[in-house]
């Protein structure tokens, strides 16, 4: 069976696919062009891509025979799942594997923007620094402040509880309460614009989907407060871009986080040249060990496909009823 990678994944998620399947793998260091899909999904049986591969029902339909789409990835809003349940071929993601790793980046942002570790970083390599100052790089502190977890999931989840240590008050937005904050951190389950009026640091863990897309936009920068922090590790389109440099610039807010981007790879122009946000290349799974266990669990799929069984991180589920 054939299985085309449309990016080259950790040495041992490679070895476990060699085992089981002919590889053809993009030997180019970016991202496929269509025609290049296109080539890769006529040529394979199972389709291995990426969150920045486009999987439109035009490439799922070049390949009548394609039996599953493996995507290295959580979030699988890069596919177009109906069109690949309509022809019972199954979708598969990782979840779970990342969560404390994404939480990990959450916090790198929080303190990075807050302490101003960039700017200051680099004032320091520049030879700028002639010795301490009372008001050198002044940030804002972490401990005791509030923070507001917007999507209360696994992420979520794992962002918070790291906040126990340093005696910050929790709120989150979530359509179901989340019992194990409540108790284990006493926070409290509230509105959007709650949150947003009390948070100094407001961290973003939704998917993207119609409801999400722009959820944090001018009406909501305007409820936050002036020396407030927005950190996004989820979809980069939970944020109107343009509304957050207007916010950035005009002082609306005191910084952001951002490892995701409205149009990745594209930045608004803007962005780059601000000194009060801390800028990462969608990072957050970005550890050795969870970019392989990634790679692994796609293999894990990718063999269950191979040999007629219900892969055990499927999307669509349905298929097999």
């Amino acid at each position: 069976m054939k299985c085309f990678l449309t990016r080259r994944l950790p040495q041992a998620a490679m070895e476990q696919l060699e085992t089981t399947f002919e590889l053809r793998v993009n030997p180019y260091d970016r991202v496929c062009t269509k025609e290049e899909l296109l080539e890769g999904v006529r040529w394979c049986d199972i389709l291995l891509c990426l969150l920045t591969d486009p999987i439109d029902a035009e490439i799922i339909r070049a390949n009548p025979h394609l039996q599953g789409i493996v995507n290295y990835a959580v979030g699988y809003n890069n596919i177009d799942v109906a069109a690949a349940t309509a022809r019972k071929i199954p979708v598969t993601n990782t979840p779970g594997v990342l969560t404390e790793t994404t939480a990990d980046l959450a916090w790198a942002l929080i303190f990075s923007v807050a302490r101003r570790i960039v700017e200051s970083d680099a004032f320091t390599r520049s030879g700028a620094f002639a010795g301490w100052a009372p008001q050198l790089f002044l940030g804002g502190d972490v401990w005791g402040k509030t923070l507001g977890i917007i999507g209360a999931g696994r992420i979520g989840t794992a962002v918070a509880l790291r906040s126990a240590g340093f005696n910050m008050p929790l709120l989150y937005v979530d359509e179901h309460p989340n019992t194990p904050l409540e108790q284990q951190l006493g926070a409290r389950k509230v509105s959007l614009t709650e949150l947003l009026q009390q948070a100094d640091f407001v961290s973003l863990h939704v998917p993207l989907l119609p409801q999400t897309t722009h959820l944090i936009g001018m009406a909501e920068f305007a409820a936050m407060k002036s020396t407030a922090y927005l950190i996004n590790t989820s979809r980069g389109a939970v944020v109107d871009e343009a509304a957050l440099v207007q916010a950035l610039q005009t002082g609306r807010i005191a910084g952001a986080g951002l490892d995701v981007y409205e149009h990745e790879p594209l930045l608004h122009p803007a962005l780059k040249a601000l000194p009060n946000v801390v800028l990462t290349p969608h990072i957050a799974s970005g550890s050795k060990d969870t970019r392989t266990r990634m790679g692994l669990i796609c293999a894990e799929n990718a063999a269950a496909i191979k040999a007629g069984k219900m892969p055990p991180q499927i999307v669509n589920p349905e298929i097999y009823r």
